[in-house]
């Protein structure tokens, strides 16, 4: 029997375990990623495992996020992600340079390689046919030295794309329309293989969209073959040495598959407040729309730019209209600059951003309060611009772009011919803003600022686990809500303890004091808790509270492997009238926790209202230990 395409790159990178859907595998990891938002800390515990130089072929450290400085805190950190990665073999992208996934798929990613980024959206890079996986940070730390990724054998979806998109429709209306089929849940436990004759259509840049927003499907990760296409577009970055063609057999088999028929999508609109609310463009159309905002690590690349300018050439943004654009790296700005499609959007009245992540992140650029604003970013959660009370609207550059000029959420199939943009024959290659890390025995000093705080370490699980339930929270909880990342809050990822003032107040702002009056406790969630960004400030921030453990009905793959790595105990109700008959303020005890922890089922006695009830922990072995050791770093110190 032949073997998929991500079956063969896991196998040719596979140190441990069973290829069987459910087993814990352990992979060896060729390139890690981190961004300045959660580098800080992968960085910081890199230094505490005491290894001198990183063991992966390439690691790179983007500054992309935190790029707004009103003040000291953002640029200490730069400066300490800066030299310990020329002390440690670690690549450093230079703010300014861009998005860390447009840059990754231009400069540095290489077909059938592994990569782990602390960053959600890191299977960015599957379009171009790497195994591309987000993780915490302090998985990114293990695997720079030299350590195994550790992830349960995702079961493995064929999702054949067929036909051609129609004008103005786009790789963004593809995976809307997945995202409508499956919802935010339908990717979860699963890799989604791209295959059919319609992906030959998809550039690199098209493909990379696409497996961008295969994280709000909360799948582990999506990849498209390694074909004609990707080859032209690495050698139009003059990179072509580093091709690979890569297939699934025509024999290969899959869990399960699903059909796109690309010549019967129409322009798509995510509605507030979740990407998976999803409704054709035409259906919503006539919506007043007071900001437009182009750009992010979905849609930046330099053929999405080069359609918007040719929109915007020679019109203007409607009045009502605020249209802010981000080129996603240097090299797009450049050749955009080059070609005078710069000028064409600044003449039309469109304002030019930092090719970073900005408004995506809460960085800037908040909307009004109660405006609408539409975004050909990836998450539209609920207060995430910045603003609580604005309507978000994920959508196309193309849709983005004819909204703005007419000051309403436009069908873009009513502005006549779609604009006709080809690959270039060769983009810009400036890599003078990546700077290469010290030769190995050099001398190279660390520079801390004093925002840098030691990060909490948990300690050995206890016998017996007791606290109050100090919050009950309700289905699809984001990271966004457990540690809010906003351009005030974001300065301080190097600060946890100061960021724990702020854990889960988008949801009760009493939380932080409640957990600090009453020596922490239990959080108790519904289902997909923690879905959206890797970020593991979700679980250091409840371990600075001192968090004991979180229940919930069920959660996102990448958070509950960061309270695992912190020592939060990751709990699931076998029966989810539980759930119902939990009370907040309910005390909680896990009587002989040390000897429950890797069976099937653990007890947990609700000593207010006088009753047992049942809840599982969907870990391996490995994780067990790691959880009874208090967290990974730990269970590495313990040569786990």
């Amino acid at each position: 029997m032949g073997q998929n395409l991500t079956q063969k790159i896991l196998a040719a990178h596979l140190v441990g375990g069973n290829m069987e859907p459910g087993n814990e595998i352990a992979i060896r990891i060729d390139q890690t990623l981190t961004q300045d938002s959660t580098g800080t800390m992968a960085y910081l515990q890199f230094e505490a495992m005491g290894i001198s130089r990183v063991k992966t072929r390439k690691s790179v450290a983007y500054i992309d996020h935190n790029t707004l400085q009103t003040g000291f805190e953002n640029a200490d950190d730069h400066k300490y992600i800066q030299t310990v990665a020329y002390k440690h073999g670690i690549h450093f992208s230079r703010p300014g340079n861009g998005i860390c996934h447009q840059v990754h798929l231009e400069r540095f990613g290489i077909p059938g390689m592994t990569l782990l980024g602390s960053d959600s959206h890191t299977p960015t890079g599957g379009g171009i046919g790497m195994l591309a996986i987000g993780a915490g940070g302090l998985d990114v730390a293990v695997a720079m030295g030299g350590g195994s990724y550790y992830l349960s054998m995702p079961r493995i979806c064929r999702v054949e794309l067929t036909g051609r998109l129609q004008p103005w429709v786009t790789a963004k209306d593809i995976i809307l329309e997945i995202l409508r089929k499956l919802t935010v849940k339908g990717g979860v436990g699963k890799i989604m293989e791209y295959a059919g004759d319609g992906i030959a259509t998809l550039t690199v840049p098209e493909r990379a969209t696409i497996t961008n927003m295969g994280a709000e499907l909360g799948a582990t990760t999506s990849i498209f073959p390694s074909d004609a296409v990707t080859r032209e577009f690495l050698r139009a970055q003059g990179r072509e040495q580093d091709f690979v063609e890569l297939n699934a057999d025509a024999d290969a088999r899959y869990d399960e598959q699903i059909t796109v028929d690309l010549s019967a999508l129409v322009p798509m609109a995510a509605k507030p407040h979740s990407p998976d609310h999803v409704v054709p463009v035409a259906n919503i159309a006539g919506i007043p729309v007071d900001q437009v905002a182009i750009g992010s690590c979905t849609n930046s690349s330099y053929m999405d730019m080069m359609k918007v300018a040719a929109i915007l050439k020679g019109r203007k943004v409607h009045p009502r209209v605020s249209l802010v654009i981000s080129p996603g790296s240097r090299q797009v700005l450049a050749m955009l600059a080059q070609n005078g499609a710069l000028g064409d959007m600044v003449a039309a009245g469109a304002r030019i951003l930092e090719s970073a992540c900005g408004p995506c992140i809460g960085m800037g650029q908040s909307p009004a309060t109660n405006a609408v604003s539409l975004r050909t970013f990836n998450r539209n959660f609920e207060g995430r611009s910045g603003t609580a009370s604005a309507q978000v609207y994920l959508v196309s550059p193309e849709t983005a772009a004819v909204s703005a000029i007419t000051g309403v959420l436009t069908d873009p199939a009513n502005d006549g011919p779609a604009p006709r943009v080809a690959q270039p024959r060769t983009f810009l290659a400036d890599d003078s803003m990546v700077i290469p890390p010290a030769a190995e025995g050099e001398a190279a000093e660390v520079i801390r600022g004093p925002n840098i705080k030691p990060f909490p370490v948990n300690a050995p699980l206890a016998d017996e686990v007791c606290g109050k339930v100090l919050i009950k929270l309700g289905d699809h909880i984001t990271t966004d809500h457990i540690m809010p990342s906003n351009a005030k809050l974001l300065p301080f990822r190097s600060n946890v303890p100061y960021l724990a003032g702020y854990c889960l107040t988008p949801c009760d702002t009493e939380f932080p004091a409640r957990a600090k009056q009453n020596q922490g406790g239990f959080i108790v969630g519904g289902t997909n808790y923690g879905q959206g960004s890797s970020r593991e400030h979700a679980a250091l921030a409840p371990l600075e509270l001192r968090i004991k453990g979180v229940i919930v009905k069920s959660f996102a793959r990448i958070h509950m492997a960061n309270l695992i790595n912190s020592g939060i105990l990751p709990m699931t109700f076998t029966d989810e009238t539980d759930y119902d008959r939990i009370q907040p303020m309910d005390a909680l005890c896990i009587p002989d926790a040390r000897n429950q922890i890797g069976k099937e089922q653990i007890r947990v006695r609700n000593e207010t209202q006088g009753y047992d009830f049942m809840v599982w922990i969907a870990c391996s072995e490995r994780q067990a230990a790691i959880l009874l050791a208090g967290g990974l770093l730990n269970h590495t110190r313990l040569g786990g």
